[in-house]
């Protein structure tokens, strides 16, 4: 009966802090799914996750601009609310926020966001100030929703441990993780690959199936640091991209390591000016 009387709920749009602190009224049990909008089957698994975890579901669609290192990387971020909200209604999403950045970012702020020298690492040896803009955004949205969890994917791995590490530690919020979901030839979806040509993704797809299967042969190496520098220079070669790092880390502290268990293989490229992330 429950799941029946919930299926004829309307979806409420929230446009400002005012919408959103009463829409949350005595909402117990409430899960977050964050996102920056181009909805794909990645996010959808996210919020489904949340929609059979959680009593009530909120979702954000936000492009932070603080996460962003590069002017056009920001202006060309690809957009489409109005599909983004046909899927979430479908969905049967109770709450979506359509905030601007006054409602999120107080002015009055003092604090500022850093992280520890020793986690500047991967994205974050590259993307300066990155990380520091996503932490900031879901400090302030983990603030003002208050939500009992937030469901995040794997892909940004990198992204995923720094958030739960800080928003654990100052709030009882739960950061979930969800695995990352995949096309049927293994390329991690991604909104960023709305940016790339036929030929591009087929590119991208073929790294991915190579990652893949060096991640399963790296047993068989005996010094993977340098076995991986030559596998990135081959890829660079071989598929024409600039990849920043190819890099195998411990899941529990994104330490290098040499051991296969616990560890998962890094890369971060650039095909064409399209930056893509992936873990294996």
């Amino acid at each position: 009966m429950f799941y029946l009387l919930k299926s004829f709920i309307q979806m409420k749009i929230l446009l400002n802090n005012n919408d959103l602190n009463e829409a949350l009224y005595s909402v117990q049990n409430l899960g977050f799914v964050p996102t920056m909008g181009s909805l794909h089957k990645g996010h959808i698994s996210l919020i489904k996750k949340s929609l059979n975890d959680c009593n009530k579901t909120i979702v954000s669609i936000f492009i932070n601009p603080k996460q962003f290192n590069n002017k056009n990387d920001y202006k060309n971020y690809p957009k489409n609310q109005k599909k983004d909200l046909l899927i979430l209604k479908k969905l049967k999403v109770d709450l979506v926020f359509l905030p601007k950045q006054k409602h999120i970012f107080n002015s009055k702020r003092i604090d500022k966001i850093k992280i520890n020298k020793k986690d500047k690492i991967m994205c974050a040896r590259y993307r300066k100030g990155h990380f520091e803009g996503v932490i900031d955004v879901m400090d302030c949205f983990t603030k003002i929703i208050n939500p009992q969890k937030i469901f995040m994917g794997e892909k940004d791995f990198q992204q995923f441990f720094l958030v739960k590490k800080y928003i654990e530690k100052k709030y009882d919020s739960k950061i979930i993780s969800c695995k990352t979901v995949r096309n049927n030839n293994k390329l991690a979806l991604s909104s960023r690959n709305m940016l790339l040509t036929n030929k591009e993704l087929n590119i991208a797809e073929q790294i991915a199936r190579n990652l893949i299967a060096i991640k399963k042969n790296l047993s068989y190496q005996k010094n993977i640091k340098k076995f991986l520098e030559i596998k990135k220079k081959k890829f660079n070669e071989l598929f024409n991209v600039n990849i920043e790092y190819l890099e195998l880390r411990k899941i529990s502290n994104l330490k290098i390591t040499n051991q296969i268990r616990g560890s998962k293989l890094f890369v971060a490229y650039y095909l064409n000016n399209v930056r893509l992330i992936d873990n294996f």
